[in-house]
């Protein structure tokens, strides 16, 4: 469950973000449906932390660098994007398509890192983006390196909603769908969560800590791409562990 605050203060960046502006807190008000004076209550807040200015006597409001200089500082020393991050952009320049890190997150997907294709069609999605995890590549075949207890835990959370009719509907047939991913190594998601939408991932086991590596754009490129996607997952992914275990033993 939400914590109201903490939903509202991340409605307010994301609004900033969308509309790119500065905002009048009658406006911030409108756009977050929220009451005026909680907005000015959280404005004023924000304001005092430094994280909001007030760009001129009422000409509105706009965050300040602060967020960035903090989330900067944060990813900084990140051990795994840090590392990861390069392969992805080798990965996105190799297949023009874009490139995916993520972990299970409850019961969806966040995604970590992303580097997006270059080109005009291409998926498009951020980092901290969420997505079911009974529909997504990343949450299929990390699933699949599962113990069978916690496998089986976590399915017993999922509600199956159908986004397309790709989309797995019940318990045994998102069992069989890992249980395949787990001996082949890989899986693909073609159209589970929207028809135009594909994936192929492949599972990163850090010493346990399970992460899920694709490459995602529209279905007609991945279904005609698919066994070069999945070669050049492969590879990326020996290569990742084995760099992984150099630096660990280091």
């Amino acid at each position: 469950m939400d914590v109201k605050l903490v939903a509202r203060t991340l409605d307010l960046f994301e609004l900033f973000a969308a509309e790119q502006r500065p905002l009048a807190l009658a406006e911030m008000a409108r756009l977050l449906e929220v009451p005026s004076s909680s907005c000015l209550a959280l404005a004023r807040t924000l304001v005092s932390r430094g994280y909001l200015y007030e760009v001129r006597k009422r000409g509105g409001y706009y965050p300040t660098r602060r967020l960035q200089l903090l989330a900067n500082a944060i990813n900084a020393v990140d051990p795994v994007v840090q590392m990861l991050h390069p392969r992805l952009v080798e990965l996105r320049d190799a297949t023009g398509e874009t490139i995916v890190l993520g972990k299970i997150h409850g019961t969806q997907v966040i995604y970590l890192d992303v580097v997006e294709s270059e080109k005009a069609v291409r998926y498009a999605c951020a980092p901290g983006s969420l997505r079911p995890l009974h529909a997504n590549s990343i949450g299929k075949v990390i699933c699949g390196e599962l113990d069978a207890p916690t496998r089986d835990a976590l399915c017993a959370k999922l509600h199956f909603e159908r986004f397309t009719g790709a989309t797995v509907a019940d318990r045994a047939t998102f069992i069989d769908q890992v249980s395949a991913a787990h001996e082949r190594g890989w899986y693909a998601n073609i159209g589970e969560s929207a028809p135009e939408l594909s994936a192929v991932a492949v599972a990163l086991d850090f010493g346990g800590d399970l992460y899920g590596l694709s490459i995602g754009g529209p279905t007609e490129r991945i279904r005609e791409q698919l066994s070069e996607h999945v070669a050049t997952l492969t590879t990326a992914k020996q290569q990742i562990l084995l760099t992984w275990q150099k630096n660990d033993a280091d």
